[in-house]
């Protein structure tokens, strides 16, 4: 996985303004480089679904916000991602750690997480890449600006 600073640094090159966040597992391991950045003001939510509605605040106020929970979060969030994206239309952009997904992979976890967060994301129609353990800073930017570019939600899935 990406350290932290390698993140910070591509969030500043994308034009991220504002990392929204609950870290959780792996990309818990983030937190000590976006907490020190600079560039970027990272914002601690309660819930996942206050994470979404902060988010929207933030890009109707005319900042460019980044969501990143675990997809466990990303269930709870349902009701605030279907309003803010379904009926107020905003682009919110999302990265989604995927708890156990190459364990469960592997035969090696009955943890359910993996098992929904694509089905979820789909019925929602929120579009998604999924980035593997191996996946570089590169790739990760390239996922993020598809989204920015496009200007609608979606979401980077990573593969814990």
């Amino acid at each position: 996985m990406v350290d932290g600073n390698s993140v910070v640094t591509v969030l500043t090159h994308l034009g991220v303004t504002h990392v929204v966040w609950i870290p959780d597992s792996e990309i818990g391991t983030w937190d000590s480089a976006l907490s020190s950045s600079k560039q970027i003001q990272l914002i601690r939510p309660t819930r996942e679904g206050e994470a979404i509605a902060i988010a929207a605040g933030l890009h109707l106020g005319g900042a460019k916000p980044l969501i990143i929970i675990q997809c466990t979060g990303l269930f709870e969030a349902g009701d605030s991602l279907r309003n803010f994206v379904h009926d107020l239309k905003l682009p919110l952009a999302m990265v989604v750690g995927v708890r156990s997904y190459n364990a469960h992979q592997a035969g090696r976890s009955f943890d359910s997480c993996p098992v929904f967060t694509e089905p979820i994301l789909q019925t929602w129609r929120i579009p998604y890449q999924l980035l593997g353990r191996d996946f570089s800073a590169a790739h990760l930017e390239g996922a993020l600006r598809q989204i920015f570019d496009l200007g609608k939600a979606g979401a980077v899935l990573l593969a814990e």
